[in-house]
């Protein structure tokens, strides 16, 4: 069971990295854009590695973690309002938009509930029930919403690459709904993962 957990943690690391280096070679967006995209691979990647053995993370949080890696690269490769599959789907189904940012702001919400419900459970007093899942949601809101306060940041900041980053593509409601799907997002990994989670925690010896 260890060898079998990491080996899949290897295999899910170095995909990551991998994907991350090709993504470098020569995005379709210019380098600062990819930068800005990919910066928090970049920064979680080393510090995953160095917590492995201190605080190792369920299985489950290391799957949605490298799921939520490849949006972001990919993002950052093409920018989210150029995604080919998206743009195909747009004008295929006539949309107003590419909707490959909807799906980077479901996951901001998705990935992140399951890693404050493991810290919460972990680290503090707090057991499953109503109140982790409202703070779950909270701190997922919470950190959507910074998300989009350095989105503005940077385009006052800096005019290079400033409308490919924040990728309103002409909504003026873009920020809202960012944080709306975010906020879906962690309700529906609580709803639809807090059982695998809980089985998961009790393995590791750790609920």
């Amino acid at each position: 069971m260890v060898l079998e957990r990491q080996s899949e943690l290897l295999l899910l690391g170095g995909g990551v990295v991998l994907l991350l280096i090709f993504s470098a070679i020569d995005p379709v967006a210019d380098r600062y854009t990819w930068f800005l995209e990919t910066l928090p691979v970049m920064i979680a990647l080393p510090l995953l590695y160095y917590t492995r053995k201190g605080f190792p993370l369920t299985i489950l949080a290391y799957r949605l973690i490298a799921l939520h890696a490849v949006i972001l690269i990919i993002g950052g490769y093409y920018t989210y309002a150029e995604v080919p599959l998206f743009n195909w789907l747009k004008e295929s189904f006539e949309l107003s938009r590419n909707h490959y940012d909807r799906v980077g702001h479901f996951a901001q919400g998705f990935v992140p509930a399951i890693l404050a419900r493991e810290i919460l459970l972990r680290r503090s007093p707090l057991q499953q029930g109503h109140w982790l899942f409202f703070l779950c949601l909270c701190f997922c809101l919470a950190f959507s919403a910074f998300y989009e306060l350095i989105e503005w940041w940077v385009a006052l900041l800096s005019e290079q690459a400033a409308e490919a980053f924040l990728g309103t593509q002409g909504d003026p409601w873009d920020t809202q709904t960012d944080m709306f799907l975010a906020l879906i997002g962690a309700i529906c990994a609580q709803l639809l993962l807090a059982k695998t989670h809980d089985r998961q925690l009790l393995k590791l010896g750790v609920l």
